[in-house]
């Protein structure tokens, strides 16, 4: 028998971490709830039981863990995850504090497994945004070699939460604003986390640094530009590839086609290019508008989308879990 603690079960991302639990059915588990003081005490319908969500304390991970699914923000993470790593406890974290760690491995099940079992401890998860870009750029690295990328997100309000979610909502009635500087109905915001002094944001340097580390490619180059768009869930990207070597592009449809987690989708005669109102709800990344780029060599468009909230975090997550078990 397993012992899974999920932390920050009340939030939204730990919420559809016990709705994943329950769609998957993994057998030979048990599971306890963890959340802030302010929580606590919370009723969650899980699994066909009514559970309750606890406090986490420093003491809570003495009762033995096999697993720790970490959705609590980077402060808990920062100051909890290596308790529970110091109990024998395998941690996988899903916020931005251990994902640069050159001793924690970053991992996207669908590209990097074997770097799950050089852990010590703890596991992180990448960035939503990066997560369904190199789930779709692995497979054409394998083959092609990428020399350059260009990324342009459009990414759903789920991703800064449910303050994000009440801003798109309930702005359209004149409620005060939540969590963004400006208002997100009816508008685009090219504006995620903070603003580092060239410029760029946060946001788009996890984006830069990650894939690099997740590739195993330092020397790749890559420039991103993210945006928050006014969709509730589901993060949208346009990504330009410039390879070393030339590709044809039926070969590299197909090989799309049939790399794991991956669905194409791409008719442009009958309209058909993935959507989030499709994608959403979905684990998968949908991949469309697969087309060269003529004005440099070896240069391919990609249009990527991906539940952001499920793949972009709680089913990465279980995936890393998953693997583990595997072993």
């Amino acid at each position: 028998m397993y012992k899974l603690a999920i932390v920050g079960a009340t939030g939204l991302v730990g919420r559809t971490v016990l709705k994943i639990l329950e769609e998957k059915g993994l057998p030979n588990f048990e599971y306890k709830l963890f959340c802030s003081k302010k929580s606590a005490g919370k009723k969650i319908n899980f699994l066909g039981k009514e559970y309750t969500a606890y406090e986490l304390k420093e003491n809570s991970f003495d009762e033995k863990f096999d697993f720790a699914i970490f959705s609590a923000g980077g402060s808990t993470s920062a100051k909890f995850a290596p308790i529970a790593a110091s109990k024998g406890c395998i941690v996988i974290d899903n916020s931005s504090t251990f994902r640069m760690d050159k001793d924690v491995p970053l991992i996207v099940p669908e590209v990097n497994p074997e770097a799950i079992f050089s852990h010590k401890g703890i596991i992180a998860n990448p960035n939503c945004s990066t997560i369904q870009a190199v789930v779709a750029l692995k497979p054409l690295d394998d083959n092609y070699k990428i020399k350059r990328i260009v990324y342009s997100t459009y990414q759903a309000v789920s991703g800064a939460g449910i303050f994000g979610i009440e801003d798109l909502l309930k702005q359209h009635s004149g409620n005060d604003l939540k969590k963004f500087p400006y208002q997100i109905y009816n508008n685009c915001l090219p504006h995620i986390d903070i603003f580092e002094k060239d410029g760029y944001t946060k946001e788009e340097y996890k984006m830069i640094n990650e894939t690099k580390k997740i590739l195993g490619n330092e020397n790749l180059s890559i420039t991103a530009t993210a945006v928050r768009v006014p969709v509730e869930n589901c993060h949208c990207e346009s990504i330009n590839v410039e390879f070393k070597n030339d590709f044809q592009l039926e070969e590299l449809i197909n090989l799309l086609k049939n790399s794991p987690g991956i669905i194409v989708k791409d008719d442009l005669s009958k309209n058909i290019y993935p959507l989030p109102t499709e994608v959403n709800g979905r684990d998968e990344v949908f991949i469309g508008r697969i087309r060269r780029d003529y004005s440099q060599k070896n240069s391919l468009n990609l249009w990527v989308v991906s539940d952001n909230i499920r793949k972009g975090a709680a089913t990465n997550a279980i995936q890393i879990m998953e693997r583990l078990l595997e072993k």
